[in-house]
């Protein structure tokens, strides 16, 4: 289209909403667009290449921001590489130590229902087979959390 693509059009060829188009206008993941004279918004063919390139770096796990500074540096004439690099590098250990703190929440979980036993029915408690917090810092060392922090340490910091 020789004036350009309506966001219909580009919504369409990226594989995206028209809403998501305005919102990464918004959030300067995309630059604005340029308008007709009717007000309509106007894309270059490189806004496609620039979506798809917005949903591959989101399905990674990329921030907006993170994505708007990797758009920055390319767009300055350096290669991002270096730093997409770097901030996958930081998202693969960030989901290793969540998964790690899943895994061990998942543990616990396990170990409960494995000593789950019917309490006979007395007021006040709401299920005795989950203790209370106080009980569960009695069976860690003194001042020792655990890394997810479902655990209070003790002065009542989580």
């Amino acid at each position: 289209m020789n004036g350009g693509l309506k966001i219909g059009e580009l919504a369409r060829r990226a594989g995206v909403t028209a809403k998501a188009i305005r919102f990464y206008e918004r959030k300067r993941v995309l630059p604005p667009a340029r308008r007709a004279a009717n007000g309509y918004r106007l894309y270059g063919d490189e806004a496609v290449e620039m979506l798809g390139f917005v949903k591959r770096a989101t399905g990674l796990g990329l921030t907006l921001a993170e994505i708007r500074d990797i758009i920055a540096i390319h767009q300055s004439g350096r290669p991002p590489c270096t730093h997409v690099q770097g901030l996958l590098r930081d998202k693969a250990a960030e989901l290793n130590r969540k998964l790690e703190d899943l895994l061990e929440v998942r543990r616990r979980i396990l170990r409960r229902l494995a000593t789950w036993r019917r309490p006979p029915v007395r007021r006040g408690a709401v299920c005795p087979n989950i203790p209370a917090v106080a009980a569960l810092q009695g069976k860690h060392a003194k001042g020792q959390r655990l890394r997810n922090g479902l655990d209070i340490a003790p002065g009542g910091r989580s």
